[in-house]
């Protein structure tokens, strides 16, 4: 398949040259009117789907809120259309969003809501690392950048960012600036939803709301500013205003969403430590770590494994499904790879079932949220989690996959 996966990088390729998009042009996207958006985008969507049905491409017509089939199911959608840039401004004139830690998610939300103009302030441990990063990114000591304790108690929307395990630490904290007239917002169901783990209980006079993009912060950031967006959920715990749902909303759209999802508190936290865990990373770690090793054993060299392992399918055939789906991908690969991966994919889903299934119970019965406070509470957490990472790197995998990498036609001058 080799030629595929020629083809496959040659249309990478292409697409990142067409599109180039200025720094800037997030700021722009919002800012069209709606109409303008919904045509552009609409025309690239429909180009991109000229093989599907045309049922679905035509729902794709009318931007902004609506109601689409999701295979035999029906479920809202909202997209940036029905937010752009001056009714966001207009919307949270009289707002402060209290960016509570600078991780992953903190950095990327937080300078996409200053770029949209959005009144901003991050709070974090004062001279910490995330104290230096934020400096770094133009945050400025006493002008938005503050203490947790103060950023609290000067912001109106406060975006507890922290990670799972501060959040716990913090919440006796925090809890005394969450008052009436705030409101209290999450990326991640955890803290809520595992309450009696976490302790982290709002109180019953605010809005509590979540935004939860499918990506990691970087990754919000990275499609921010190419003007694209990244998928969200959406979900209410307590709506008090009568207006949590629409709040919500309009932040995901500002902190960079594309097309947002309703779900709950529950089903989040519940689907996200479970993809995590599974397809997402810890399942594909162990399917390529297993199907390399496989091959090793029989005497295949390091570079034919990788190739036949991750690289094909991370550089040529993973695109395809994500362009396209599933059965663009068979269509677009030999007779021979066809017929075998049909007869195989039923034995993989029949002996992955009982682990996938097992995986969903340790989550819902907070196993993995225990297991995850108890490495996150730990003084060493850092250097253990350092300790694990090296481990995965210097596994001969990892190590044949960087030389790899080097190889790509498109890292050849750099």
């Amino acid at each position: 398949m080799a030629s595929l996966a020629t083809r496959s990088l040659a249309r990478a390729a292409a697409r990142s040259a067409a599109a180039a998009p200025s720094a800037s042009r997030s700021l722009h996207l919002l800012a069209r009117p709606a109409a303008a958006v919904a045509v552009s985008s609409n025309s690239a969507r429909l180009q991109a789907r000229s093989a599907e049905p045309a049922a679905v491409a035509a729902a794709f017509q009318a931007r902004g809120i609506k109601t689409l089939k999701f295979a035999d199911d029906e479920e809202v959608v909202y997209e940036r259309s029905d937010w752009p840039l001056e009714k966001l401004h207009d919307y949270f004139k009289n707002d402060t969003f209290a960016l509570l830690g600078y991780g992953s998610q903190g950095h990327g939300q937080g300078l996409n809501l200053r770029d949209n103009g959005l009144n901003v302030i991050v709070g974090v441990r004062k001279n910490g690392e995330s104290w230096r990063q934020a400096q770094e990114d133009g945050w400025v000591p006493g002008k938005n950048l503050f203490d947790i304790e103060e950023a609290a108690e000067k912001g109106t929307i406060l975006m507890n960012l922290l990670s799972d395990a501060a959040q716990k630490t913090t919440w006796s904290t925090l809890k005394p600036y969450v008052k009436p007239g705030k409101t209290l917002y999450f990326s991640h169901g955890f803290s809520v939803v595992y309450k009696d783990d976490t302790g982290v209980i709002p109180p019953t006079d605010v809005d509590v709301i979540l935004c939860a993009p499918k990506g990691s912060g970087r990754t919000v950031r990275t499609l921010f500013k190419e003007g694209r967006g990244i998928n969200s959920s959406v979900a209410v715990h307590q709506d008090v205003t009568g207006k949590a749902l629409e709040k919500a909303v309009a932040i995901g759209i500002a902190v960079g969403s594309g097309y947002i999802y309703e779900t709950t508190f529950q089903k989040e936290v519940y689907s996200d430590l479970y993809g995590e865990r599974g397809c997402l990373m810890g399942g594909i770690q162990g399917m390529f770590k297993a199907q390399y090793d496989v091959l090793r054993a029989n005497g295949h060299s390091p570079s034919e494994a990788f190739n036949e392992t991750c690289e094909e399918a991370l550089m040529s055939l993973y695109p395809l499904v994500g362009e396209h789906g599933m059965d663009y991908m068979y269509k677009a690969c030999s007779t021979t790879a066809r017929r075998g991966a049909l007869d195989w994919a039923p034995e993989f889903e029949k002996a992955n079932r009982p682990v996938f299934e097992a995986l969903y119970e340790s989550v819902k019965n907070g196993t993995e949220t225990r297991r995850a406070l108890e490495f996150g509470n730990r003084k060493t957490y850092r250097e253990d989690y350092d300790k694990e990472t090296a481990e995965i790197a210097a596994q001969e995998i990892w190590r044949v996959g960087h030389t790899v990498r080097q190889l790509r036609p498109d890292r050849a001058n750099k």
